[in-house]
């Protein structure tokens, strides 16, 4: 495995997929307080200068894309919203390719907001006709109570489909490894219905797809950068794309040199920046946000 970008001839990309949480950031376990990662804010004002095309996807479903986007901007991070993807705005691009027109939603606040704006009818558990849905859709949900996952399975019974925004058991935060919630909660309802999934963040290739139709590429022409060998790096070595991984998140520099099979990168970068190595320079940009 190359250690960088240096160690061997480095890939010629067209775009970027980010990972946000251990890659760009460190947030807290309430997810409202940000730490930037070094080098991730020159990083991205040098990608904007260039003019070459990037997103941000996060397996986090809290908060809806452009929202997050306003949050990271204040934080100093220069990420405009349309280059803000979550797990919701797949699973919107999702259901409503696929007919939904009403989805019971366990989350938050901000997790059925793109749904919403996709002309789905969202609702929340308690709400009449809770289980006259076609999809089911968990997100991030730190309140979700057993009368939700009950109402989830009676839904899923009925005949709705099964929609989860992350399947990752933990992520990187300031205080350390953090539970997924939708991993937990999704865990429950499978148990008692035995329901396959639709996941709608990474590594799923539905996240990956929706990343290179919004950056108007293939998926082989992208790289890839993350944390997490089962998440980031797993999703473009399955979909083609170029894998380079960073040592800021849930993953050490030893922890990488184990990694074998499909969780194996081809880069690990020292650096962040190290990934311009691999950015052609395009004609300047107007504007970094």
């Amino acid at each position: 495995m190359n250690r960088n970008a240096h160690t061997a001839a480095p890939p010629r990309l067209k775009g970027l997929v980010l990972d946000l949480d251990g890659t760009l950031l460190l947030s807290d376990r309430s997810l409202g307080g940000y730490e930037i990662l070094p080098g991730a804010a020159e990083l991205l004002t040098e990608l904007a200068r260039r003019a070459f095309p990037f997103v941000v996807l996060t397996n986090g479903s809290a908060y809806p894309p452009a929202e997050h986007a306003a949050k990271l901007r204040s934080a100093g991070l220069p990420v405009r919203d349309e280059c803000m993807l979550t797990p919701s705005s797949v699973a919107a691009d999702l259901m409503a390719r696929g007919g939904v027109r009403r989805a019971l939603v366990l989350g938050s606040s901000g997790v059925g907001q793109a749904l919403r704006d996709a002309r789905i009818e969202t609702l929340q558990v308690g709400e009449r006709g809770e289980r006259d849905v076609q999809a089911v859709y968990v997100g991030w949900y730190p309140e979700c109570t057993m009368k939700g996952i009950e109402a989830a399975c009676h839904a899923i019974w009925a005949g709705a489909r099964l929609y989860v925004a992350s399947d990752v058991p933990f992520f990187a935060t300031k205080e350390g490894r953090t539970m997924g919630y939708s991993y937990a909660i999704t865990g429950a309802i499978r148990r008692v219905t035995r329901a396959p999934m639709i996941l709608t963040g990474k590594p799923s290739l539905h996240a990956l797809r929706f990343a290179a139709r919004r950056l108007g590429l293939r998926s082989c022409d992208l790289g890839i950068v993350g944390d997490d060998p089962s998440v980031d790096i797993v999703m473009a070595r399955r979909g083609g794309a170029k894998a380079f991984a960073v040592t800021t998140g849930v993953t050490t520099q030893v922890e990488w040199e184990r990694q074998t099979g499909l969780k194996r990168p081809k880069h690990v970068l020292s650096r962040l920046g190290d990934i311009l190595d691999s950015v052609p320079h395009c004609r300047p940009a107007v504007s970094a946000v």
